[in-house]
């Protein structure tokens, strides 16, 4: 990692630097002023690859220029402007507005020394003004992945909440270091604070930021770490005992905090009605899942203790001060007979019922759910979704003049997309996905197979193609995400090297042997131009211009002769 550049130095003749606000493993970020816009205070980062060499270099600038692009998708005042990106040095900056205010959690160590935590009003107030930023940004295909006290602010201007420090900064930096792999990045996020998917698995979903949120509320809550509220032993969250909340928002954050992304709830506009709900005791909370354990991600779901079934009948627990009915001899022969009736009744129905059942025995146990899921508190039986198969959509792509093309298109769950194209041998196929986020592609040969490791399952691909023949990019949606609108960016390399061996070879033979020829053709044009003169002697006074042309035409015919 190169130093740090010192205090005082202006960057590309417009930023001055006036001190660093933190650094990190791949990223530096200073506090600079922007000469050009009356010395406005704004943040730098400066990402600094390790990669040394032309053709390393020239994979990290176009991988910054891509990844750089989701960041200026973000228009929310709660969310720092991204301004622009520049290069400079071997070193690569991203621009974007400065908030001036305290981190959430410097409040929580302020109010730590005095032997306080936030209240619940100030967590909610907390959740439902960062809900709505959440949803803006969802709805543009983008997530945080690292939400945290650290990376929220509370503005001095007008006291908001601010989200700062978007994941894809760190996975920017992180990618960076190897700008050939394309293997999704698993370390970005905060360990405690992020859910497992995102952090071991590398999938980040919307209700992914919703986890982490979570998290940071029960931390402000509590004013204790994640450590110290999850159980390693049990898998289990354990925050309730330490703060005393309304058993209805309790409800909420357990259901953000579900191990399964398909047992949260799904967006911010779900938490959002979940909270409305809060302080109106006759609405139900919107699925609610209060009963349910939350567990991490990745730790097995504690089996349910199984109930009593209302069908099986309580044990029968005689009298203590009344005398028993066998000591009774005619009770007890009154008992026998009607046990031997009913046996006999009983038998009598049972070889009826069976004589008349059809005799199709596959037909019982085909309807019926031995074994259902638990999921999200309701009863999900595991044979449906078998049956279900995906839904495929072919469609032919379709190049411009430039050998580009870009497709705008909506993916639905149970779908797979798949465009089509022909390409040659050796041809360079570049393909990206924006966003990046919820959608993978695949670049298939003619047998339907990945044509190499690091084009299966991909946000984005750029190889050679290794045969000529018919190509596929494959669409599919990542788990858990419902729905997703994409643009698919494609751009196949022209190939050229062909077209100018026959256009060049045959010109220079025509062009130039005809201009000797076509010169002596005015000859015997201009030479009998002083013949139509009917008088003898004032033909050369008349027109001097007439005897000029034959005395300067002889000159350029007898050069070509020699």
């Amino acid at each position: 990692m190169q130093p740090p550049i010192t205090v005082g130095t202006i960057l590309q003749n417009r930023y001055r630097i006036i001190q660093i606000l933190g650094q990190g493993g791949f990223a530096r970020t200073y506090l600079v002023e922007d000469q050009r816009r009356f010395n406005e205070l704004c943040a730098i980062k400066e990402l600094t690859p390790t990669t040394v060499g032309t053709s390393m270099w020239e994979k990290t600038q176009e991988l910054f220029q891509r990844e750089a692009a989701i960041l200026y998708q973000i228009e929310h005042p709660q969310v720092p402007k991204f301004r622009e990106r520049f290069e400079q040095d071997q070193r690569l900056f991203l621009v974007e507005d400065y908030v001036a205010g305290k981190t959430y959690r410097n409040i929580l160590s302020e109010r730590q020394a005095l032997g306080q935590t936030l209240t619940e009003a100030e967590v909610l107030l907390l959740m439902g003004s960062l809900l709505p930023v959440l949803e803006h940004i969802h709805s543009r295909g983008i997530i945080h992945r690292d939400i945290s006290p650290e990376n929220i602010i509370l503005r001095d201007s007008d006291s908001k909440p601010v989200l700062i420090d978007f994941g894809v900064v760190k996975e920017l930096a992180t990618r960076l270091q190897s700008p050939d792999s394309t293997a999704p990045v698993t370390s970005v996020g905060k360990l405690g604070y992020s859910p497992t998917e995102q952090m071991q698995a590398g999938q980040a979903y919307p209700n992914s930021d919703l986890y982490a949120l979570a998290v940071t509320v029960i931390v402000l809550l509590t004013g204790r770490e994640p450590r110290e509220l999850f159980d390693d032993n049990q898998l289990s969250w354990h925050w309730q005992q330490f703060v005393r909340v309304n058993p209805r928002f309790t409800q909420v954050i357990n259901r953000m905090l579900n191990y399964r992304p398909s047992d949260r709830y799904q967006n911010a506009t779900e938490v959002i009605q979940a909270l409305q709900a809060i302080d109106q005791p006759n609405v139900p909370i919107p699925n609610n899942t209060s009963n349910l354990q939350t567990v991490a991600v990745g730790g097995r779901q504690p089996q349910p203790v199984p109930s009593p079934s209302p069908n099986r009948p309580a044990p029968a627990i005689p009298p203590s001060n009344s005398s028993s009915v066998l000591d009774n001899p005619l009770a007890i022969g009154a008992i026998g007979s009607a046990v031997v009736i009913l046996a006999g009744v009983g038998s009598w129905a049972l070889v009826s019922s069976i004589r008349s059942q059809p005799q199709t025995p596959q037909e019982t146990p085909a309807q019926t759910f031995p074994s259902p899921i638990i999921s999200g508190g309701t009863l999900t039986p595991s044979p449906t979704p078998t049956n279900v198969e995906p839904v495929i959509l072919s469609k032919r792509l379709i190049f411009d003049a430039s050998n580009t093309a870009t497709v705008e298109n909506t993916i639905k769950e149970n779908q797979i997309v798949q465009y089509s194209f022909a390409g040659q041998r050796g041809q360079r196929l570049t393909a990206v996905l924006e966003p990046g986020n919820g959608i993978v592609l695949s670049i298939l040969d003619g047998k339907k197979q990945p044509i190499d490791n690091l084009a299966n399952q991909v946000p984005s691909y750029d190889g050679r193609l290794p045969l000529t023949g018919r190509y596929t990019i494959q669409l599919t949606l990542e788990p858990g995400i419902t729905e997703n609108d994409y643009t698919l960016n494609v751009e196949l390399e022209k190939l050229i090297k062909e077209t100018p061996t026959p256009t060049f070879i045959p010109t220079p033979t025509p062009t130039f042997t005809p201009s000797p020829i076509a010169s002596p053709t005015p000859t015997p044009t201009l030479t009998p131009s002083p013949s139509p003169s009917p008088s003898d002697t004032p033909t050369p006074s008349t027109s001097p211009t007439a005897t000029e042309n034959p005395i300067d035409l002889p000159t350029p015919n007898t050069s070509p002769g020699i």
